[in-house]
């Protein structure tokens, strides 16, 4: 399928025109941004891996019962997916504090939670991403119940369905973030994409950062950090087959 008129362009993806109304193209870059756009980088590889990283675990969660955009891997760096109306939050879903979380909660870096939490922001560059609780959401129409019942329900399905893989591969899911889309006929699925870029991933023996905190924090061997996660992903999925 070939690319249509260009839609948008974001810090880390083009997405395009099909001929088919429902359809889209989604394009990858390279380009690397921290800090709500005020670091910028690149990354060479990286939308490659991430293309095809995300690709392959949207597939494996469609096999367990969570719904997505995806449809079809076109090459190594553009994905056909479905339409959908983003929901304007970021879901970002935590099992040890890292980030911001430990910042603004004064937990130090790697405690394990005493159980997953779901944290809300409200997807505005303008605004900074700021955080949001689900009366939020609702009183600034974001979203319906429904809407974020079902959000809730899939982000913490994908959470155990996630951890439980990235652990076979030795690696420790900390915390990660999912964006959702509305379908044509309303249905919630989930979007945007599941990468080194959206998950933060560390060595389960070692504690080494396997993603793009790397990048944030100039850690340096941010190529070779990328290549090993999606290298361990790959063998881990051939083995299984």
């Amino acid at each position: 399928m070939n690319k249509g008129n260009q839609l948008y362009e974001g810090k880390a993806k083009k997405v395009f025109e099909t001929g088919d109304p429902d359809l889209l193209i989604v394009s990858y870059k390279d380009d690397a941004t921290a800090f709500n756009g005020l670091k910028k980088g690149t990354i060479a590889g990286k939308g490659v891996i991430n293309n095809k990283m995300s690709n392959a675990l949207m597939r494996m969660l469609e096999k367990e019962g969570v719904p997505t955009h995806y449809v079809k891997e076109l090459n190594d760096r553009d994905t056909l997916v479905k339409k959908v109306e983003i929901v304007p939050l970021e879901v970002i879903v935590r099992n040890i504090s890292a980030g911001s979380f430990a910042k603004h909660y004064g937990v130090e870096e790697g405690v394990v939670l005493a159980e997953p939490t779901i944290e809300f922001s409200y997807k505005n560059d303008s605004l900074g991403d700021p955080l949001l609780n689900e009366y939020h959401a609702l009183a600034l129409k974001l979203a319906t119940r429904e809407e974020l019942d079902a959000i809730k329900k899939y982000a913490f399905k994908v959470n155990g369905i996630l951890k439980k893989f990235w652990l076979s591969c030795g690696v420790t899911l900390v915390d990660f973030k999912l964006e959702f889309g509305r379908l044509a006929d309303g249905s919630i699925v989930l979007a945007d994409e599941i990468s080194p870029d959206t998950c933060r991933l560390w060595d389960s023996e070692t504690g080494k950062k396997l993603d793009k905190d790397r990048f944030r924090r100039d850690l340096g061997g941010l190529e070779d950090a990328y290549r090993e996660i999606m290298a361990r992903l790959e063998q881990k999925m051939e083995a299984a087959k």
